[in-house]
């Protein structure tokens, strides 16, 4: 099963998701609807939202719900991803300009509030208690993870276990609440619930290590951000978090000074320290264990086409650093 088959197997589902998705970002106001429209159409695989519906479809619900549901996770993603330009001053995202970069600071966030307005709106539509008390948790819990990594910004004393929480909370959070809820939206069994709910935490933080590995190894055209964009932010990282505990004293101090200060004048000589320490290798052997770990929680679904790319997903996830 390749890429392309892990969509082919909900595909009617997954065309039907991007029309409400472009029909409930209507508005009365044209630059909401110009910016909102910009950043769901800007190329991103829809992985949160392929996510719902292959839980449910894995537990073989048959109604239409899911697609609402899958749409609410979409929005829910890209009204963070619009704040976290802000929060970050990016510039580029996955290749193209940023909202911020073409509109402003303020209209990205007013529109982000929108989009989390809507989708809550939507969230109240589905009639559903439990999927409301797990994605109203989950935006909090995002937000914190956004506070979280804003105040390790520049500190070059974060731990591996703190860098953990905040992937947690910032990115698999999401993941998390999207097959959880497709599992809730289905009437899945405890042990069914928890598995998937799991199954995309493990998941998403399989994807926000390699994203990490990916900064100190891609470059922009492949990857839609520049190499270096987190030293160039101060983000105290895993590959930074390893080098700093297995370099000598030199290269400790070099990479403490360039998190304190971010920008990328030590960049060259940061890369080679990353690459001779082994932290890129670390971090993927973490991101490995995540998937893997991911693999595993789906042991409770009977066989189907879409347990099998719910386990291919978990392949794809590491499978993006030669």
């Amino acid at each position: 099963m390749t890429a392309q088959r892990i969509y082919d197997t909900v595909a009617d589902d997954f065309t039907r998701v991007n029309d409400l998705i472009i029909r409930r970002l209507s508005s009365d106001v044209p630059l909401v609807e110009k910016i909102a429209q910009y950043i769901i159409e800007s190329g991103g695989k829809r992985l949160r939202p392929l996510l719902v519906l292959l839980s449910s479809k894995a537990l073989g619900y048959d109604r239409d719900d899911h697609l609402k549901l899958a749409a609410v996770i979409e929005f829910l993603h890209t009204a963070t991803l619009l704040h976290d330009d802000v929060v970050d001053t990016s510039d580029l995202r996955r290749g193209r300009s940023t909202a911020n970069a073409k509109w402003g600071n303020a209209p990205s966030v007013l529109v982000g509030d929108f989009l989390y307005a809507r989708a809550f709106e939507m969230m109240v539509e589905l009639q559903s208690l439990p999927i409301m008390e797990v994605l109203s948790h989950a935006t909090a819990v995002i937000a914190e993870g956004e506070v979280l990594q804003l105040m390790n910004v520049k500190n070059p004393d974060v731990s591996e276990a703190q860098y953990m929480e905040v992937i947690h909370n910032k990115t698999a959070m999401l993941f998390e609440a999207a097959s959880h809820t497709g599992a809730l939206l289905s009437n899945a069994s405890d042990e069914q619930e928890t598995a998937l709910r799991d199954y995309g935490k493990h998941l998403g933080l399989a994807f926000q290590l390699v994203d990490d590995a990916l900064d100190y190894r891609g470059d922009a055209d492949a990857m839609g951000k520049n190499v270096g964009d987190d030293l160039a932010e101060g983000k105290p990282t895993l590959p930074l978090i390893h080098a700093m505990a297995n370099g000598n004293e030199a290269e400790r101090t070099l990479i403490r000074q360039a998190i304190r200060k971010g920008g990328l004048d030590d960049l060259p000589e940061i890369l080679r320290i990353v690459d001779q320490s082994g932290a890129l290798e670390y971090t993927m052997t973490r991101a490995r264990e995540e998937a893997e770990a991911a693999r595993q929680r789906l042991a409770s679904l009977a066989p189907s086409p879409h347990k099998e790319a719910l386990e291919l997903l978990t392949e794809l996830a590491v499978a993006r650093v030669n």
